[in-house]
């Protein structure tokens, strides 16, 4: 058998050219293993591998054989394979668990990480992993789920190492000894609270433990010191987090008590689901779209942009039936006219990705909207002399008529100059108004280059050449 397990056992210089990327091979020994029912052999596999490349392969598999090896290897998985899962997976993969196994996974796990499970279950599953947990575990749990959602409150652990600022260092080291068994699995500070539990700095484990023992805790205080409001939008708090290059930070309830932490590893899940989620949208395939969705669930998601999509193209052929004569009279209009809608959306595309980043990262406000306005028209309007001249060169090569060259010309010109100002003037306009501009946006820029694309190419040539 151990042979046998060497032989499946990937190498890992056959992964060298990618070194965090499952190897192929490994997939290979794990689907041979489950076909064969070797439980010993699914073990030796997993053994080694991080709960979050267990998450990756349970996600890269078909639901079949998700379902297989589950079923074999159900005793095996623990809690931080599930909090690594994909929201919309986590809750197949729970299903197919035995209660007693996932009841025995999420005791093990800090309060955020079990609230970011039980979030995505159905109300009896909630409360069956509620029921298996112990009753101060139950409590934090269930005062955390009393916040809203995507709120720091949600999002903190209620494990917290804080000590009196009264207190010094070697007293600190003596509480951390004794109550080792209480402690967070993970944590980076020490807070200091006040008589009345308000946090008043934080002390780096670091500094601690490098500081004579009679220091007073005060002393060797972090000036990166900041408080989150249990009730602040998640996204705040990651952009925080990245802004002031924060390892944790104390949440405080509304009378600025103490109330439990986040740290990084919550709030940089959270920023790149941001990240993730305005990619999403500004491609118009849903925030919440996987790899892991049935052709269902994919379908419903993208429909609805596609029928958006439809309507700005309808109203780009309206544009178009307005110049029926002209073209068919010069055939070579509907030759060209594409090329000038396709450059004006790439343009559009391209500052309009840059400026809902910037809205996303606080980059661009108020302070600074115009001067970024003023870069992108000055960009629009080098783009479009550029491609004028290239455009005019090929109407008079390709047609012989350098009116209809000239005519090109100002027309792209004139839609990437438009698509530069469209691309930034929409999003910040629909952030003013509350709407995502990573969600509307795109549709919007579409319409705006087609149409101005389209009615100034076809109306310079029915001025100009009849």
């Amino acid at each position: 058998m151990s042979d046998q397990m060497e032989e499946l056992r990937p190498d890992p210089a056959e992964g060298a050219r990618d070194a965090y990327a499952l190897d192929d091979s490994l997939r290979g020994a794990l689907r041979q293993a489950v076909d064969m029912g070797e439980v010993a052999v699914i073990d030796a596999l997993m053994e080694p591998l991080h709960p979050a490349d267990i998450a990756d392969l349970l996600e890269q598999v078909s639901a079949g054989e998700r379902a297989a090896w589950l079923g074999l290897w159900s005793k095996g998985i623990d809690g931080e394979v599930l909090s690594e899962l994909e929201w919309g997976l986590r809750e197949e993969v729970i299903g197919l668990l035995p209660p007693e196994v996932v009841a025995a996974a999420v005791r093990g796990l800090d309060s955020d990480d079990v609230v970011d499970i039980l979030e995505d279950l159905d109300d009896a599953q909630t409360a069956a992993l509620l029921d298996a947990l112990d009753d101060r575990d139950r409590t934090a749990v269930e005062q955390a789920l009393a916040y809203p959602e995507e709120t720091a409150g949600r999002l903190m652990q209620r494990e917290v190492v804080h000590a009196p600022e009264h207190w010094t260092v070697g007293e600190m080291i003596d509480f951390l000894r004794a109550h080792k068994t209480d402690l967070p699995e993970q944590f980076y500070h020490v807070i200091l609270t006040d008589p009345r539990m308000k946090p008043t700095g934080y002390v780096t484990l670091g500094r601690l433990l490098s500081t004579a023992r009679k220091t007073p805790l005060r002393e060797i205080a972090e000036d990166s010191f900041r408080v989150i409001p249990a009730m602040q939008a998640e996204d705040e708090v990651a952009y925080a987090f990245n802004q002031y290059h924060l390892i944790s930070a104390p949440v405080v309830d509304g009378d600025g008590r103490l109330v439990g932490v986040i740290t990084i590893d919550d709030a940089m899940n959270v920023l790149d689901e941001v990240h993730e989620e305005d990619i999403l949208r500004l491609a118009g395939v849903g925030e919440e779209s996987s790899l892991s969705d049935g052709v269902g669930e994919t379908t419903r998601q993208r429909l609805p942009w596609l029928f958006v999509n439809l309507i700005t193209a309808i109203l780009a052929s309206l544009v178009i039936a307005q110049f029926e004569e002209a073209i068919s009279q010069i055939v070579a209009l509907a030759v060209l006219m594409p090329i000038v809608a396709s450059m004006g959306g790439n343009a559009g595309t391209q500052a309009l990705t840059v400026a809902v980043r910037a809205l996303a990262t606080k980059d661009l406000t108020r302070a600074n909207l115009m001067r970024v306005v003023t870069r992108e028209a000055a960009v629009g309007l080098i783009n479009g002399a550029a491609f004028a001249l290239v455009m005019g060169v090929v109407g008079v090569v390709w047609f012989g008529s350098p009116m209809l060259g000239a005519v090109i010309a100002a027309a792209m010109v004139a839609n990437l100059l438009v698509a530069g100002l469209a691309g930034i003037l929409i999003p910040v306009a629909l952030d003013r108004l509350g709407i995502d501009p990573a969600l509307a946006s795109g549709a919007f820029v579409t319409t705006v280059t087609d149409v101005v694309g389209f009615f100034a190419f076809l109306g310079l040539a029915v001025v100009v050449l009849l």
